[in-house]
């Protein structure tokens, strides 16, 4: 009861200090803002040499997802990726091969949310974004960790639109969720929702962010002590997005600082 009371306290002294969130729409709040629209420029044109293949799997809702998979045999987990608004392209396959690589024994699956679009204007990007529905994302990564081994830990990472969905696909995995990272993403912001939260949660957000301000990620952290969850908030002196390599607003030093630090603590949940 004692708990319980504090969490009401706590909940209670964030709401009347703070705008209400509406964090069930996610980053798609945004989609038509045009200022944030204008704040993600177009990626810039990159070829790029895949080293995994796209396959497809079936969904609860009676349709198929696509995913960008990379294998080793005997993998002893799972990375579930989670495209930004653009979408599943060449810049996402690049930080697939590139957490394959490095993190461990692994597979990685880079999930598509957007069912075979890719954004090439901002434009685009908000119209795809704005159109995906809770249900289908939800029944995408539920396709998605039906085609993973049920008993082989998993572990998510986003950015943007991804990262919040990073922490609802963490939620979804419940006991089979070992790691979530999320990149400026909105984060879950009501309590009775993390409550199948197993996986502790990296959270790599920008101070400069007009979106995913300081105070939303407070609220985040507030939320989740309350709840009893492990969480770590890292915050960098940079923009929304600066970790994106295609973006103007890539701040290489934040990036690389912030990709170590998510590098590190994947490692030590699912690398060994």
């Amino acid at each position: 009861m004692k708990k319980l009371c504090f969490l009401g306290l706590i909940l209670l002294v964030v709401s009347c200090t703070q705008k209400p969130i509406d964090s069930d729409k996610g980053m798609a709040v945004f989609a038509n803002n045009k200022e944030f629209q204008k704040a993600h420029e177009v990626p810039k044109p990159f070829i790029y040499q895949e080293k995994g293949k796209m396959i497809k799997f079936s969904t609860p809702d009676g349709k198929q997802g696509n995913a960008y998979s990379l294998n080793k045999e005997n993998a002893k987990a799972t990375l579930i990726l989670v495209h930004e608004w653009w979408g599943l392209n060449n810049y996402i396959k690049q930080e697939a091969d590139r957490y394959f690589d490095a993190v461990g024994n692994i597979n990685v699956l880079a999930i598509d949310m957007y069912d075979g679009k890719v954004a090439t204007t901002p434009e685009e990007a908000g119209k795809y974004m704005n159109t995906v529905t809770n249900e289908r994302a939800e029944s995408i990564i539920k396709g998605a960790l039906a085609h993973i081994p049920i008993k082989m830990p998993v572990a998510t990472i986003g950015w943007c639109f991804g990262g919040g969905w990073s922490l609802r696909a963490s939620i979804l995995a419940g006991d089979q969720g070992q790691a979530c990272v999320m990149f400026y993403g909105m984060p879950v912001m009501e309590a009775d929702k993390l409550v199948k939260l197993k996986a502790p949660v990296l959270g790599l957000f920008a101070d400069k962010d007009q979106w995913i301000t300081p105070e939303v990620t407070q609220k985040f952290k507030d939320v989740m002590i309350a709840t009893g969850k492990t969480v770590t908030v890292n915050g960098f002196n940079a923009d929304h997005g600066f970790a994106n390599p295609s973006s103007p607003k890539y701040n290489e030093p934040a990036a690389q600082q912030a990709n170590a630090i998510a590098l590190k603590f994947l490692k030590e949940k699912i690398g060994k």
